[in-house]
């Protein structure tokens, strides 16, 4: 056995090893990183009105405290408006019931030529064996939605305390990640976090533009129909559909028809019909020229990033793919080398045809190099020696 064999072998166990051991820690710790992440993110979209305070004498402890302030009463207050409608139009919903079972009951006699009563429904909805099972279900599964709803608490918390101490402690931390690096590193980093802070609050401005104009869209339409509580039912959708990606839009619009179905069923396919039309007017036409313009991104660009960060990470992914994609762009874009453009018509997508030629002509042109012609070539080309055959 060679000398040096042994000390390989275990040289590869131990590589082998610290991989083994490194993939165990980042499965374990995935969700961590990807709330550092997400902190990161938040903390970059409020680091403008941090720097702002900031700038005016305040502290930025201080600053981000009160930023951070703004945020959670302005959320609370509108989960305890939302809360108390919703509260109330279940109520109603549930003592009207009975007189909402009766409509229904009476146009399908109508219609159908049946002869059904409220009572015979009722007796065999609450008899049933898939209403039994489906109460079985979510007895059982009540410590389960429990155990969600604290994961997303703790998870919450966790963001918000990152994100907190990233913009509080943010020149720090650049102070820190610039002293290991040397001087001509140091610049680049320095620009790379500021094109972050400009994509991200590009990034957020139009996603609240896009709110903005759907809440109006959805407002209009609420009120046209004389839907109850239109103001809130608008806000809702406009901050729900463009923050939560991917299920935001169902869950926008599942509550104003709930509050539609209240006041007339078909209103309620009324407002379906418009989430859906307006959705596809967003997904195509709005959003591409909005995210191209203030994130600096192509349309399609943006597209691609969104399903590529949904695919990588989900709804997380879906969320901060954009910026992410638009801060790589605008730094690399920094330091490529471009050259100036020919005035050839074919690249402004203006391609001249001489008349006359065919396509053939221009194809066999296309294969000969300018200045070259094979056939004076094999005119000057001498003749080898040797006996020629005479036909």
């Amino acid at each position: 056995m060679p000398a040096w064999l042994p000390r390989a072998m275990v040289l590869a166990l131990a590589l082998y090893a610290c991989f083994r051991l490194g993939s165990w820690a980042f499965d374990q710790l995935i969700g961590l990183l990807i709330n550092v992440l997400i902190a990161f993110f938040l903390a970059l979209a409020i680091e403008p009105a941090v720097g702002r305070m900031s700038a005016r004498g305040m502290r930025r402890g201080l600053a981000t405290f009160l930023v951070f302030l703004v945020i959670l009463v302005a959320g609370a207050g509108f989960v305890v408006l939302l809360g108390s409608m919703l509260a109330g139009q279940i109520v109603e919903m549930v003592e009207e019931f009975p007189k909402y079972l009766d409509s229904v009951i009476n146009w399908v006699n109508q219609n159908f030529r049946t002869d059904l009563s409220r009572v015979e429904v009722q007796d065999s909805l609450l008899h049933s064996d898939w209403l039994q099972k489906y109460v079985q279900n979510s007895a059982t599964g009540v410590l389960d939605v429990s155990t969600t709803v604290l994961g997303g608490l703790f998870r919450l918390l966790t963001i918000s305390l990152f994100s907190f101490y990233f913009a509080a402690d943010g020149p720090r931390l650049r102070r820190g990640l610039c002293s290991v690096l040397p001087p001509a590193r140091q610049a680049e980093v320095l620009r790379a976090w500021e094109i972050a802070v400009d994509k991200t609050g590009g990034y957020l401005y139009s996603r609240g533009l896009m709110a903005l104009i759907s809440g109006i869209a959805h407002y209009i339409l609420l009120v046209f129909l004389g839907v109850p509580y239109a103001p809130a039912l608008a806000v809702w959708v406009g901050l729900v559909s463009q923050f939560i990606p991917t299920i935001g839009t169902y869950l926008a619009g599942a509550l104003p028809m709930l509050i539609a179905f209240t006041i007339d069923p078909w209103y309620a396919l009324w407002v379906l019909g418009f989430v859906v039309i307006y959705q596809q007017f967003e997904n195509y036409v709005l959003q591409p020229k909005l995210t191209s313009r203030t994130v600096d991104i192509h349309p399609a660009v943006a597209f691609g990033s969104v399903i590529a960060g949904t695919a990588l990470m989900g709804a997380v992914g879906a969320l901060i793919a954009i910026p992410a994609v638009a801060t790589l762009q605008a730094f690399l874009g920094a330091y490529v080398k471009r050259y100036d453009v020919t005035d050839d018509p074919r690249v402004h997508g203006r391609h001249q045809r001489r008349r006359g030629e065919s396509v053939f002509s221009r194809l066999r042109g296309a294969t000969r190099a300018p200045g070259n012609n094979n056939d004076e070539e094999d005119a000057e080309r001498p003749e080898a020696p040797g006996p020629r055959l005479r036909v």
